[in-house]
């Protein structure tokens, strides 16, 4: 009973300090971040970078040193290393060792594998750290093309194009000219190779689109696209939709569409709707559309 009442006197008193001071908060932080309880560790860590602490950077990497040791009994679900990361990448600490240790970490835990959210949050940070080239950064994010999460795959495909370079648009085409992967992972390539490179990539996202036969594969090529809120993606949107016959395509297709917000797009919507369809009629309604669009489908009652 004792153990549990200090337990809980400690995390009431990080939480009294959230919305305290700062200048009164770094002295309980830093004892907070040497306590044995991984819980608390990450509680501690969390208000670090919100108050702003950057003088107990130190702290962090000592604490995710000591949850790295023996991690099954002392950090089982890897919450301590998780929010210490979380901390060091949001105030842009430089030393990519913590983070690459944090990509490296597999461990079972309460889950098939605790450390999910690390390696991938690791991968992120690990962009900022500007002391390494593009070249060696992408080195070090490759093998996460392969990992066994599907988050983790999706958040190293989000640090490459964070890179920004020819190199990093290379790597993510190859990844999608793969294919071997789901749908949500090819999706973040498509629409990294267009942020990166701008609407010259649209006719080779265009490929997956594949309206004879489309999946959901195809789906997120679309909204891809889309994303892109050019007349060539509206055009292109607009063509597939008119070749395709697959009933749940072609939803998903007058969506993307009104995601363009152009006014090509619009317009065909609208046209649509004259012909009766009511999925064209959802997208344009469920898509945060302008003043001047309400006004128009108003006017149809």
């Amino acid at each position: 009973m004792a153990t549990a009442r200090g337990f809980d006197a400690e995390l009431a008193q990080l939480e009294s300090l959230r919305n305290a001071d700062p200048a009164t908060t770094e002295a309980p932080l830093r004892k907070a971040l040497t306590n044995r309880n991984n819980f608390i560790v990450a509680k501690a860590a969390k208000l670090v970078p919100a108050h702003d602490h950057r003088a107990l950077t130190e702290d962090l990497v000592a604490a995710f040193a000591r949850f790295a040791t023996d991690p099954n009994k002392s950090d089982p679900n890897c919450w301590a290393k998780t929010d210490i990361a979380k901390a060091l990448a949001a105030m842009e600490y430089q030393e990519p060792e913590i983070f690459l240790q944090g990509m490296r970490t597999f461990q079972p835990g309460f889950t098939d594998d605790a450390a999910t959210a690390l390696r991938g949050l690791c991968a992120l940070a690990l962009v900022q750290c500007r002391g390494l080239s593009n070249t060696l950064v992408l080195t070090h994010l490759l093998p996460l093309f392969a990992d066994p999460q599907l988050s983790v795959r999706v958040n190293a495909v989000r640090a490459v194009e964070q890179i920004g370079t020819d190199a990093s648009a290379l790597l993510l085409r190859l990844r999608a000219e793969l294919a071997s992967d789901e749908p949500e992972l090819l999706g973040a390539c498509y629409s990294g190779v267009l942020r990166l490179e701008g609407p010259s990539a649209l006719p080779w996202v265009a490929r997956y689109l594949r309206p004879e036969a489309p999946d959901d594969t195809a789906s997120e090529a679309a909204f891809a696209i889309a994303e892109t809120r050019t007349e060539a993606a509206a055009t292109l949107l607009i063509a597939t939709h008119m070749r395709t016959r697959d009933p749940d395509f072609r939803s998903t297709l007058l969506t993307a569409l009104a995601l363009t917000r152009q006014g090509l797009a619009i317009d065909y919507l609208f046209d649509q709707i004259a012909d009766g369809s009511k999925p064209a009629r959802e997208a344009l309604e469920n898509s945060a559309p302008s003043n001047e669009v309400l006004e128009r489908l108003r006017a149809l009652h």
